[in-house]
C-alpha cells in the first residue's frame, strides 16, 4: 500500500525554539540608543524598510539584522552616529549569536513521537553557522534524517528538498510558524502545510491564511501534529 505521507519537515526558529523574542529585545536596545534621534515607532519603520531592502544582499538572520540596524542608525543621525553606538550594536549581535537555545513546548516529545515512523527534516532559513549552532545546542540533531539551511523558501526549494530526501512534496508535510515561508510555498509545491502560530512573528513573514485549501491545516500547539501525521498516513 502506498503511503500518503512519508516525510515530515519542521521550520526551526520560533517553531522548534524561541528566536524572534531576542530580535525584539535587541530592537528595544536599538531604540534606546537612538532615542535622541527618532521616536521608537518611526525608528521601527525605518529599520523594517532597511531589512526589506537588505534581504537580497544580506539574507536572513542576525548578521543581516545588525547591518540593517547600523545602516538605519547612520541614516537617522545623518551620518553622525557615534562609534560607541555602532560598537554596542555589534556587541548586541554577538550576544544574539551566543544566546542559549530555549526549546518551545512539546518540541522534543513531538519529534521523538514521529521519529522512526517518518523521515524527519529541518528546513530553515538564516545564517549557516548560527543555524548549525542552534541545532547542535538543541539536542535534537540526532532525531532528524536531514538538515537543510536555505537562503529562501520557495516552491522550487521544497520540491528539490523533498525529491532528494523523500518521495516528493506530494507525500511530505511542512510545519512552521510562518504562513509566508513555511506554508504557502509548500502548498504551491503540492505538499501539506501546517501553520503553528507563534506569539511573535516578524512583520516580513506575515501573509493571509489560505482558507479552504485542501492541504492547509492550522494547530494551536506543535503536539497536535503527531495525530495529523498519523491520520494522513493511515
Amino acid at each position: 500500500m502506498t503511503r500518503r505521507l512519508t516525510t515530515v519537515a519542521f521550520d526551526a526558529d520560533d517553531t522548534l525554539w524561541h528566536n524572534e523574542k531576542f530580535f525584539r529585545l535587541t530592537q528595544e536596545r536599538f531604540a534606546a540608543l537612538l532615542a535622541d534621534h527618532a521616536d521608537p515607532d518611526h525608528l521601527e519603520e525605518r529599520l523594517l524598510a532597511a531589512e526589506r531592502r537588505n534581504l537580497g544582499p544580506y539574507g536572513y538572520g542576525v548578521k543581516g539584522f545588525v547591518l540593517s540596524m547600523i545602516e538605519t542608525a547612520i541614516d537617522v543621525t545623518q551620518g553622525t552616529v557615534p562609534a560607541t553606538v555602532i560598537a554596542e550594536l555589534v556587541a548586541a549581535g554577538k550576544e544574539m549569536l551566543e544566546h542559549p537555545i530555549d526549546l518551545l513546548p512539546e518540541v522534543r516529545e513531538t519529534v521523538e513521537a514521529l521519529a522512526g515512523d517518518f523521515r524527519l527534516l529541518v528546513i530553515t532559513k538564516g545564517d549557516l553557522l548560527d543555524q548549525e549552532r542552534k541545532l547542535a545546542q538543541s539536542g535534537l540533531g540526532d532525531l532528524f534524517d536531514g538538515i537543510e539551511i536555505v537562503s529562501d523558501k520557495t516552491p522550487d526549494t521544497y520540491r528539490r528538498i523533498f525529491e532528494r530526501h523523500g518521495e516528493g512534496a506530494e507525500r511530505a508535510l511542512m510545519a512552521g510558524n510562518s504562513l509566508k515561508s513555511d506554508v504557502l510555498p509548500m502548498l504551491a509545491a503540492g505538499g501539506w502545510g501546517v501553520h503553528v502560530p507563534h506569539e511573535m512573528t516578524w512583520a516580513l513573514e506575515s501573509a493571509a491564511a489560505p482558507e479552504g485549501h485542501g492541504r492547509f491545516l492550522q494547530v494551536e500547539r506543535l503536539g497536535k501534529i503527531v495525530a495529523i501525521c498519523n491520520n494522513l498516513d493511515g
